[in-house]
């Protein structure tokens, strides 16, 4: 089984709200700092992306890829990688836990990134970490300045 590197983050908003953030793919350029595209190219018949193409700028590392993403209630989405330019893998979850009466939530990011380049597992779990770390603080920015309901 392949490594993987997660991170928890609490965001002061009910599940559904964050959970609309997530399933929002065509505004993540406006509060991910790497996509710069995101294009639903399929979805389910709840209206939810199940194939999503993603343009990404993160630096060193430029990509244009298609994730086929997996709804398990409105709690969790995983996604895993169908097409890419330098990717071999990317496979990831979402997890969203109610805290107290509802109104704060915990957020589970899980991530697993290969390159087709060789690169050291150590160097692999570091960019995982900054991809989450970032992700995450660009979600609960974006979830914590949208105004409720």
């Amino acid at each position: 089984m392949a490594e993987h590197t997660s991170s928890t983050i609490t965001i002061e908003a009910a599940p559904a709200d964050v959970m609309g953030v997530i399933a929002d793919f065509a505004r993540y350029p406006e509060w991910t700092g790497e996509v710069k595209e995101a294009e639903v190219l399929a979805t389910d018949d709840r209206g939810r992306a199940e194939k999503v193409r993603l343009v990404l700028d993160a630096g060193a590392i430029k990509d244009d890829h298609t994730l086929a993403y997996t709804w398990t209630g409105d709690r969790e989405v995983s996604w895993t990688l169908v097409k890419s330019q330098m990717l071999r893998a990317l496979d990831g979850t979402y997890a969203l836990a109610p805290l107290g009466d509802g109104d704060r939530t915990e957020v589970t990011y899980r991530l697993t990134v290969d390159v087709k380049i060789p690169m050291l597992g150590m160097i692999k779990r570091k960019a995982e970490k900054v991809i989450i770390d970032r992700a995450l603080a660009g979600l609960k920015k974006r979830v914590e300045s949208v105004p409720k309901g």
